[in-house]
């Protein structure tokens, strides 16, 4: 790689984070406030999306959504996508407008000024501590009582090998859609690795196709069910990701 197109991607990537920090800035005190009081989060959340627009479209992404469903307003869903970058939360919060709150590594809460907002709005986890884990059963619980959403990315984490196209699933998020009765909306990102990866010195503008799949209802299911469930979400992300309908 040559020595200007580092100096680039280095440019790009500190362009990222001014994108990231200067809107919350900016927002700051309209965030405070809607974070303040629990039954204002839906104001906290049409912030975050307008946030998200920031940051995506002043990289230079441009998100191409394929809907097999539109979303209805009010319901709760368990919304879940392959995770493989950091702009996987901002596209998430692009394409979805029924408020949900995030489950995150708690590692993000330390990121200058986003950390304060992040970690007073989303379920944190220490996936390395047990009872963390079984903290965010309790807290998601809340906030489904509430009438949000919950967005979990049941890999887990995005996978250190980046030839690896879909890790496997964790059940958190299927037991709790199973114990809810809410329904699983799954989404596939075929871009975001190739726009904005973890590996330094990579990435750039261009499209961000989503796929939008048709809702699981979880109305019938038992807790046994939930590794069947899993393996139903995982497969039709799978599918997506080896045969792009977009």
């Amino acid at each position: 790689m040559g020595f200007l197109k580092k100096i680039a991607l280095t440019l790009y990537r500190i362009w990222f984070y001014i994108l990231l920090a200067v809107p919350i800035v900016v927002l700051s005190p309209f965030l405070i406030v809607s974070i303040s009081r629990q039954q204002w989060y839906p104001f906290f959340f049409r912030l975050a999306r307008i946030w998200a627009k920031i940051i995506l479209f002043g990289m230079g992404f441009y998100p191409i959504i394929k809907r097999e469903e539109l979303y209805k307003k009010g319901q709760s869903y368990m919304f879940v996508a392959n995770h493989t970058s950091m702009t996987d939360i901002m596209l998430m919060l692009y394409v979805s407008r029924n408020p949900f709150v995030f489950v995150g590594k708690a590692e993000l809460a330390k990121i200058p000024i986003f950390g304060f907002f992040y970690k007073r709005t989303c379920i944190l986890v220490d996936r390395k501590n047990p009872k963390s884990r079984r903290d965010v059963f309790i807290r998601a619980q809340k906030k489904l009582n509430q009438g949000l959403g919950v967005c979990i990315f049941p890999e887990g984490g995005v996978p250190d090998d980046e030839n690896v196209l879909l890790d496997i699933f964790k059940d958190g998020a299927f037991r709790l859609a199973i114990e809810h009765k809410i329904p699983i909306a799954p989404m596939t990102f075929h871009d975001n690795k190739k726009r904005f990866s973890y590996t330094f010195f990579s990435g750039g503008p261009g499209k961000m196709r989503v796929k939008v799949h048709k809702t699981i209802p979880t109305g019938i299911l038992e807790l046994e069910d939930k590794r069947m469930l899993n393996n139903q979400v995982r497969n039709v992300i799978l599918k997506e990701l080896e045969s792009p309908t977009i």
